[in-house]
């Protein structure tokens, strides 16, 4: 057996398979499936400083390889999380890692302050969201104010910050070098791609939102394009994500830099995805030779 432990922030994962933020809820539906201490963590979903319905359905759409969402961040707000979601999710012998999302600066540092002293083991920082104090463009498309909210938050907390990019930028490495630059601790990407799909009978948008996140197999090779380039650019941890689908999918993803990955969409058609992910790892290392996990890590050898 392989060591699949990685370290990603100063934070031990036992292996480096978590499920993502908003794929995976608290985990609840997926007990029945198997025990979540087989997990190397889990992202919870998006936590919001007041609680949110989301947005109004239709707000998920199929399209050829992925799917489109527009959930909207719908959540119980952070007390809620705090005194009825943690308390439980604590208890399931995994790595906890809470995904924080607002409309302000102010309101992200808030919810850092909030989850200081709680049990979690580090803060992933949604920078896909829409700054209302800007204009509305999301904090993660401007170098500067990505900047700005992630020194924000660094400074609200003690817990290992993890920067979550946007991929609906034109340099995605000068966002994570801003990052970087104010205090975080380690970026995961690629978060959604923005698309839309058109109901031809009707001619209207099939999202109630207009448009949405495209995630699943059909955004892997943009997301291992992407975390090629970030690992490259900086000198923290990368959490890599988009499209992983299977064992191969994730290994390719390390090689191209990340410490650990996320599985999103796939959870969706195949809730032992991130468990067959696991023991597919395992089952090649010990074919290739590999004794620890995170020797693979940015090993691919570019042209």
């Amino acid at each position: 057996m392989a060591d699949l432990r990685v370290n990603v922030a100063g934070v031990e994962f036992k292996n480096p398979v978590i499920p993502a933020s908003g794929a995976f809820g608290y985990g609840r539906e997926y007990e029945q499936f198997y025990p979540l201490s087989k997990l190397g963590g889990i992202s919870v979903k998006g936590t919001t400083l007041h609680e949110r319905q989301g947005n109004p359905g239709p707000r998920i759409a199929e399209t050829p390889a992925g799917m489109l969402n527009s959930v909207g961040l719908q959540n119980g707000g952070v007390d809620k999380f705090l005194n009825y979601e943690l308390p439980s999710l604590m208890t399931k012998g995994t790595r906890i890692i809470a995904n924080i999302a607002g409309s302000t600066v102010e309101e992200c540092a808030e919810l850092a302050g909030r989850l200081n002293g709680s049990a979690v083991d580090m803060i992933e920082l949604n920078i896909s969201c829409p700054n209302v104090k800007q204009g509305g463009a999301a904090f993660g498309t401007d170098c500067t104010i990505a900047g700005q909210v992630t020194r924000a938050v660094k400074d609200a907390t003690d817990k290992p910050l993890m920067v979550k990019l946007s991929p609906n930028v034109t340099s995605i490495t000068d966002i994570a070098k801003s990052v970087e630059a104010n205090g975080a601790d380690a970026v995961s990407l690629i978060n959604t791609i923005l698309a839309m799909r058109i109901d031809i009978k009707t001619r209207r948008p099939i999202l109630k939102n207009n448009v949405g996140g495209l995630s699943g197999p059909a955004v892997f090779p943009i997301a291992v394009r992407m975390v090629w380039q970030v690992a490259n650019a900086v000198n923290i941890p990368v959490v890599g994500m988009g499209g992983i689908s299977t064992f191969e999918d994730a290994i390719e993803m390390m090689m191209a830099g990340a410490s650990a990955i996320q599985i999103g969409a796939a959870i969706f058609s195949n809730p032992y995805a991130p468990i067959e992910i696991i023991d597919g790892m395992n089952k090649w290392c010990d074919q290739n030779g590999v004794k620890s996990i995170s020797e693979i890590v940015g090993t691919v050898n570019p042209f």
